[in-house]
């Protein structure tokens, strides 16, 4: 079956209430969407990016696509790469190759009438997840809310942002881990607020005051030096891989952090998941979904070291305002609907419209 044409379209979803977290304040998502179609069958792929990633699909990665057959996604996710050299393969480039690819597999998938979990060498038929949010612009109320109502869900781990303002983050800390209760893991997220030392600090504080089990991007993701030094010096799991887009940035984290964070509308979609996957493999460290729940939960099964997928609030409200077919979490974890075909994905067209670019 050969790929008739690419459709873009791109969405602008105001949060449920403003939104921040340690370096960053935002009140509104977008989502970039991209629909492949061979005959009259169509998959459906999506990044979080501004709009311009869709610009870049239909300027640079249309041509590519249209008239190849649907068995060469290989070949299609390389020949994508090589047409945004001068273009720069990171960021808003990688973002565009992403939802491209994503489309690409789940059309595949639907041609085939197979769920899209069949076509990976699946490792696993569930994913487990950690509630996301806790962010530092909620009120102490809204935060024991949120993160108690995950853990009561069944979801027996949970991730709040900090590092905004230090002299509250003790006291949301103590609420957190009271709302949750001890049988509750808590990680943390920083987004790259601290310098090393600072980091370092805080993270002795984090695991003996309030048991905290993960710390993300305590510094910069590019600061490979901090990373490893406060992972060589706290009990505390170290992650971050949020923004690595090509393999070199996976690569270059190696030996710095304890989990690699994968995000597949950022990596290179399902394609270049799979060779996150095999460095994963290679150096004996496991991965980590990033947030995108939806997408997230069928690739991840092809994981072979999979830690957890982040089941992050903004994007699981997204998700399920434009998108039939949603999977809940079960027993903390998402597990792919294989009565369904491809991602089991169907947009909300009409829904969708209201929040059009």
């Amino acid at each position: 079956m050969k790929i008739d044409s690419l459709a873009v379209s791109c969405f602008t979803i105001p949060t449920d209430a403003p939104e921040s977290d340690g370096t960053a304040e935002w009140d509104s998502t977008t989502i970039v969407i991209v629909e492949a179609r061979a005959g009259t069958t169509r998959g459906i792929g999506w990044t979080y990016a501004p709009e311009a990633a869709g610009h870049v699909v239909e300027d640079q990665l249309t041509d590519v696509v249209r008239g190849r057959s649907l068995d060469e996604l290989a070949a299609i996710w390389l020949e994508m790469g090589a047409r945004l050299r001068n273009a720069g393969r990171p960021g808003i480039a990688r973002c565009a190759v992403s939802a491209v690819d994503l489309a690409l597999w789940d059309l595949r998938a639907r041609v085939l009438d197979v769920p899209l979990v069949s076509l990976l060498p699946a490792a696993h038929d569930r994913v487990p997840v950690y509630g996301s949010g806790g962010f530092c612009s909620y009120s102490e109320e809204r935060l024991r809310e949120q993160l108690g109502g995950w853990a009561a869900q069944g979801i027996p781990r949970v991730k709040m942002k900090l590092g905004r303002d230090l002299d509250d983050d003790p006291h949301r800390l103590t609420a957190a881990r009271d709302a949750i209760g001890p049988g509750t893991e808590l990680y943390v997220d920083a987004n790259g607020a601290f310098g090393a030392k600072e980091a370092l600090r805080w993270a002795l504080r984090y695991v003996e005051e309030w048991d905290v089990r993960w710390f993300e991007e305590p510094v910069s993701s590019a600061d490979f030096d901090g990373l490893r030094l406060v992972r060589e010096h706290t009990p505390l799991d170290i992650a971050a891989g949020e923004y690595a887009y090509v393999p070199a940035d996976f690569r270059n984290l190696i030996g710095c952090v304890d989990c690699l964070q994968a995000d597949v509308t950022r990596c290179g979609g399902i394609t270049g998941l799979l060779r996150v996957n095999g460095l994963a493999v290679a150096y004996g460290i496991d991965v980590s979904g990033h947030c995108a729940p939806q997408l997230s939960a069928q690739a991840l099964c092809g994981v072979d070291r999979l830690r957890h997928l982040e089941y992050f609030h903004d994007h699981v409200r997204i998700e399920s305002m434009l998108f039939d077919g949603v999977l809940e979490p079960v027993d903390g974890a998402l597990v792919p609907d294989r009565s369904r075909a491809g991602n089991g994905l169907e947009l909300k067209r009409a829904e969708a419209e209201r929040w059009a670019a």
